[in-house]
């Protein structure tokens, strides 16, 4: 097997033994092969060879590429780590004797800070939506709950309503690596859930039947695309930030808990985080709050 049968057959050998080995999400898979690819086509295209015979300067030349090109280097990151994991994955297997990818350093990552609402804000764009619409309540129901519970826009998507307890307020969560985990909806969100089930539901599906908690109009499950389109459209009927996306609100959910004096570690697992130290960017969102909070109302701010 030579040149791109070669090179496909490997992404496919690697990509079943990540889902196998590490349980990655199908998302993840999806981005782990199309960089394989992309870097397959460029090698085959400047170099004349495949994925096995790559030298290191080749991926720096690449990586170096796609740099000028105006890649973001978290972006890059990510791809230098896909790249490592493959090539270790092909010395493993025996097909390679070589990892090119070694001493290639990782572009600098500055420190991100996940983009969030503040609390008028958030309540600006729950009230968005028309309720009074079937669409609407559904929109106000989804944003409510994952405002009130974090969730991750793929989770929410994906609830089905055996997985909501109305009488005890709790959601059964199948997070990433198919970790389960149970989040409380609270009051609100449990009180506009009850609601959407008493009319909207019915109304969207009519005599169809659907397995997830949220249909669309043609009956069907709603699609991360699809929510994240409603969710711009109501973020701009509520004149705030365009760039809202549904991460926004799980970052809001995080930010205003430990805003409120939550615990770290409750938060960690109230978001599904199974490392701590990727829950602790919001405590530096917190003291940056916290700190625009004393220089608006102190008098020695």
């Amino acid at each position: 097997m030579k040149g791109g049968g070669e090179d496909a057959h490997l992404i496919e050998s690697f990509s079943d033994a990540l889902w196998m080995e590490r349980g990655l999400s199908p998302n993840t898979l999806s981005a782990y092969q199309s960089d394989l690819r992309k870097l397959a086509g460029w090698l085959e295209t400047h170099k004349g060879y495949g994925l096995l015979q790559a030298q290191r300067g080749d991926l720096q030349h690449y990586l170096g590429e796609l740099a000028r090109q105006g890649r973001k280097p978290r972006s890059s990151a990510r791809l230098l780590s896909c790249l490592r994991q493959f090539y270790r994955y092909c010395l493993r297997e025996g097909w390679s004797s070589v990892d090119p990818s070694v001493r290639i350093d990782a572009p600098k990552l500055g420190r991100a800070l996940p983009k969030s609402l503040s609390e008028g804000e958030v309540e600006a764009l729950l009230n968005a939506p028309d309720v009074e619409d079937a669409q609407g309540m559904r929109d106000r129901t989804m944003l409510e709950i994952l405002y009130a519970t974090g969730l991750r826009v793929s989770e929410l998507v994906d609830l089905r309503p055996e997985q909501v307890s109305l009488t005890q307020g709790v959601m059964r969560v199948i997070g990433k690596g198919g970790k389960e985990r149970l989040v409380p909806m609270g009051d609100e969100a449990q009180g506009w859930l009850e609601r959407f089930y008493a009319g909207a539901r019915g109304e969207l599906l009519g005599v169809r039947v659907c397995a997830h908690l949220f249909p669309t109009r043609r009956g069907h499950g709603m699609t991360r695309q699809a929510f994240w389109h409603r969710i711009k459209k109501h973020a701009a009927t509520a004149g705030i930030n365009p760039q809202v996306s549904p991460h926004t609100l799980r970052h809001a959910f995080a930010t205003h808990l430990l805003n409120h004096g939550a615990d770290l570690r409750v938060v960690q697992l109230l978001l599904g985080h199974s490392d701590l130290s990727t829950t602790q960017i919001y405590t530096h969102v917190a003291r940056e709050r916290l700190k625009q909070l004393h220089a608006e109302h102190h008098p020695r701010g």
